[in-house]
């Protein structure tokens, strides 16, 4: 490199994108970190980039051997040297084994470039359920933005997309021979798909709410599937028609899976119950209920003689199949046990955690044989490769992992990407916006310029809600991470880290005087803080199930909604529960009061408004219109409209007044989860699934902007790119990148 000599830097290649993750690691480790702090610590960071350029521009004069790694050898330097890779020219290039997953290139010129062996960044989003098909040796996804991909597992090469599915797409499972996927999802639909051709077959609807489970009786000739109705439908493949359901059940099933001689099913639920079906009668024949928290998993062992379930108690139990005994716990999870799957022999078992851990387990002597730590969220979903020499592993990171069964080392890792948008506040003095970001971050935002202002980095998972106080110095946020952080806004420090909940928490709000936190979380219960000092006062805890929304009413009421489909009134300050309002069916995903008329206004599952009035606890009206869930609503500060933003992707305003709909907002194309009015002047924000914040102006009924972070290759010329995928491409247009 001291002369320029760069014979090996082009017949060489550095790093390898497609070899085994460890390997790569010691490829980075022992070639490239070396060489880049050579060049760092000999010409200093500006003059080692100027050489590097100088080699892309020399080599594209110059014919090159298509096995040509330098290019490619480059591009992986300036990554490792922190080179901001902006407007980058690697057109007419050979580039090969560039590792671009997590690497962000907007306006990259590819033009007529070989990208032949790059590994890149992923549509999908968290990872929510796994199947593998033993015949192709294909991977098949379920994913939270409603598409499920299929990858092959040796190389992790995406093959194709499949969508059709509006929500998350819960469970997946194989026909047994592999020519039929089914799928389960939040949509309330099940999907079977033509894993021959990559098409949808057919849709079966009958569940009311989402789709939790899915699996396929070994001999091919039923499916089953489980949700929020808390039933099992028994579904006839050919002809898609349901023909059993299944009663007993008094919470949400979470999973289903079928006995190997197709006979009996098993069920597990929040009811914390695992069931025994004898699928000829419909009758339930054995109750096992020693689990004291919710079952999140259950699978038959391949003899059909014992059955595994996971639970939210951070255990697996295993079952005797004809008495019902329970015969081994596992311990050691930290965490609820999401998914669980056996060997073929039986002999080992293998669980994934929200404790962000893979185990391995020895079945008969109950020992932990390993853990796998490289997760950074929940793992939501475990599987063996069709030869078992790999787990496979997938979670709320938007990762998928393949580990080495033998060497319990990361062999491969996809990524994903998605630009969800969860919550979005005003500051008081209608100048800036704050939203949760990508990366688990958050961005204050100028309203005039459209320029993100600052990013708040701390959180280690996803952050669900923000708010800033009334006097507009602090911002706090909520993430699932447990934690509540306190931020300055003026300095974008975090001043304060609150811990106590035990479960994700969803939302914050100050009271009206500042002086005041609340926070509610998936544990049922809500928060009181004293901001100026970050001590708990108060823990609110009558809601029977997860708490998604608050809302103060005065400095001394609080309002909340639940998952238990009431809202309830607070005293903030004995804690007590004063009133609580029955009229949803479903979940309650919003609340907000609004002091100039003395009304609160919630929204849930069940896609209606309702207006209440505070004083005598009355339902005076419900708003109908919308074809979705309503996640969010807000008053405008006169309290003359109300708007509501929902999964149908509208924002909706209403008349409060005489409760009519005057106009219907309808640029997004993902459901909008958050929308707020600004305090000073007619404009709106929402935010949405769809990575955008639009400010609206709600008297013309028009976006007047849009605020967006840029996607990891937005703008990345791809024209006439060669050595990729059709799927590959498709991937890399939807994060930005271009073909002009």
């Amino acid at each position: 490199m001291n002369e320029e000599n760069i014979k090996l830097l082009r017949s060489h290649a550095l790093i390898k994108a497609q070899a085994k993750d460890y390997i790569r690691s010691s490829q980075t480790y022992f070639l490239l970190a070396p060489l880049a702090e050579y060049l760092h610590m000999n010409f200093g960071l500006g003059e080692s980039e100027k050489r590097l350029k100088r080699l892309l521009a020399l080599w594209r004069t110059v014919p090159i051997h298509s096995m040509s790694y330098g290019a490619g050898n480059v591009l992986n330097l300036l990554i490792q040297l922190g080179v901001p890779l902006h407007g980058y020219d690697f057109s007419h290039l050979v580039v090969r084994q560039a590792y671009l997953q997590g690497v962000k290139l907007p306006d990259v010129d590819f033009s007529h470039s070989d990208l032949s062996m790059c590994a890149f960044t992923g549509t999908f989003s968290n990872i929510l359920s796994l199947a593998v098909e033993p015949i192709q040796k294909q991977l098949a996804v379920g994913t939270a933005n409603g598409k499920i991909e299929v990858w092959t597992i040796s190389e992790g090469t995406p093959l194709f997309t499949l969508m059709g599915h509006t929500d998350w797409v819960r469970s997946i499972a194989y026909s047994p021979d592999s020519s039929v996927l089914v799928s389960g999802s939040d949509d309330e639909t099940i999907r079977l798909w033509d894993m021959k051709a990559g098409r949808w077959l057919k849709t079966l609807s009958g569940h009311k709410g989402k789709v939790y489970a899915v699996a396929v009786s070994p001999d091919g000739s039923i499916i089953a599937s489980g949700g929020d109705d808390q039933l099992i439908h028994l579904w006839d493949v050919v002809t898609g028609q349901c023909f059993k359901t299944l009663t007993g059940h008094s919470g949400r099933l979470r999973s289903v899976a079928f006995s190997p001689d197709s006979r009996t099913l098993v069920s597990g639920g929040e009811d914390r119950s695992v069931f025994l079906w004898d699928i000829n009668t419909g009758q339930c024949s054995t109750t096992l209920r020693e689990h004291p928290d919710p079952v999140y998993s259950v699978v038959f062992s391949p003899d059909g003689h014992t059955i595994a379930s996971g639970s939210g108690d951070q255990t697996v139990r295993l079952w005797h199949v004809s008495t019902g005994r329970c015969l081994k716990i596992l311990a050691g999870h930290t965490g609820s046990v999401s998914s669980i799957a056996f060997t073929s022999d039986g002999n080992m078992l293998v669980s994934g955690s929200a404790d962000q851990t893979v185990r391995l387990w020895d079945v008969s002597s109950g020992e932990c044989l390993a853990i796998l730590q490289e997760h950074r969220n929940r793992v939501r979903a475990v599987a063996f490769s069709p030869d078992e020499m790999i787990i496979i592993s997938g979670g709320d990171d938007e990762t998928v992992r393949l580990w080495d069964m033998s060497s319990r080392q990361c062999l491969k890792t996809l990524s994903g990407h998605s630009s969800w948008i969860y919550s979005v506040a005003f500051g008081p003095d209608g100048c800036t916006v704050a939203s949760n970001g990508e990366d688990l971050t958050l961005n204050l935002w100028d309203v005039s310029s459209g320029q993100c202002l600052k990013t708040l980095r701390g959180h280690s998972s996803w952050i669900y809600s923000v708010a800033f106080s009334p006097d507009g110095k602090l911002l706090a946020s909520g993430s699932a991470d447990l934690h509540i952080r306190i931020w300055d806004v003026s300095s974008g420090y975090c001043l304060r880290v609150l811990s106590g909940h035990t479960g994700r928490v969803r939302s914050i709000a100050f009271s009206p005087d500042g002086k005041l936190l609340a926070s509610s979380c998936d544990h049922r219960c809500i928060r009181i803080w004293d901001v100026s000092t970050g001590l708990g006062l108060q823990v609110l805890q009558e809601h029977d199930d997860r708490v998604r929304a608050i809302a103060f009413v005065d400095n001394e009421t609080l309002a909340s909604g639940s998952d238990d489909q009431v809202v309830r009134l607070w005293d903030v300050g004995s804690g007590q529960c004063i009133s609580v309002f029955r009229e949803h069916i479903g979940r309650v995903w919003s609340v907000t009061f609004n002091p100039v008329n003395g009304l609160l206004a919630s929204g849930g599952d069940d896609q209606l408004v309702y207006l209440w009035d505070v004083s005598s606890g009355q339902c005076i009206g419900t708003m109908r219109g919308h074809t979705g869930r309503i996640y969010s609503v807000a008053f405008s500060p006169d309290g003359h409209i109300l708007a509501s933003g929902s999964e149908d992707h509208t924002v909706r305003l209403w008349q409060t007044s005489t409760q009519e709909c005057i106009s219907i907002l309808e640029e997004h194309v993902n459901r909008i989860r958050s929308i707020v009015f600004n305090p000073v002047d007619e404009t709106l924000v929402s935010d949405s699934h769809d990575g955008t914040i639009k400010i609206w102006n709600m008297h013309i009924s028009t976006c007047i902007q849009t605020l967006r972070n840029d996607r990891p290759y937005e703008r990345m010329n791809i024209t006439g790119a060669t050595g990729i995928t059709e799927a590959q491409r498709t991937m890399l247009l939807a994060l930005g990148a271009v073909e002009l």
